[in-house]
């Protein structure tokens, strides 16, 4: 059965509309959703089926993916050991196209952080997939859905995207064309804040 493909605006998001895909969500299903940088591939990080899902579909392994939090004070259910600078940047670069390495709690699922002790988390500036995680109840996943295109690296055209993954997912969420830049991964395991990958997010002008 091909996916269903749902126009949401990320200002105000239809509330109909999110409890199907939360429904979708809920019952092991695989979003493509946008996020404030490119678009993302995502499930319910709790549910390992459709996390290995996503896995095969991106060829990587599970800890490789990041997942999107609603705010701050969800986030500290998973990290633990969370100093006050890295909280004192976060608080200031977040909602924002930022993707932290934290050191995670035993709160996040053994098939995420299976061989290393840090989990990667955003909290992206953008309403719709903030809003999914919200009335999920759960952090969903996010990966980086690529571009076979040679100079493109990512995906931006939403309805060129469901053309591409319509048998492979259950929704593909049309938020609008996408950005063509990821995030900035910034290491915050220790004070020393390092940029592992500089993307749309600019560190300093936080520090």
């Amino acid at each position: 059965m091909s996916a269903k493909f749902i126009k949401l605006y990320a200002d105000n998001p239809e509330q109909k509309k999110l409890e199907i895909i939360v429904d979708t969500l809920k019952s092991g299903g695989v979003i493509i959703y946008p996020t404030d940088t490119v678009y993302g591939i995502g499930c319910d990080f709790s549910n390992a089926k459709a996390v290995q899902r996503i896995c095969q579909l991106k060829n990587v392994k599970p800890d490789k993916l990041s997942f999107i939090c609603y705010d701050l004070s969800e986030i500290s259910a998973y990290v633990k050991n969370l100093s006050t600078p890295a909280f004192k940047i976060m608080k200031k670069a977040l909602p924002g196209p930022f993707t932290f390495l934290l050191a995670s709690s035993s709160n996040v699922p053994k098939v995420l952080n299976a061989k290393k002790k840090t989990v990667g988390i955003r909290i992206p500036d953008n309403n719709i997939p903030r809003e999914l995680v919200k009335q999920l109840g759960n952090p969903i996943i996010t990966g980086s859905i690529h571009d076979e295109d040679e100079i493109v690296e990512y995906s931006t055209d939403p309805e060129l995207i469901y053309e591409k993954y319509e048998n492979q997912v259950d929704i593909v969420i049309d938020g609008g064309y996408g950005g063509n830049v990821a995030s900035t991964v910034v290491d915050c395991t220790n004070d020393d804040f390092q940029v592992v990958r500089q993307g749309l997010g600019d560190l300093s002008q936080f520090i």
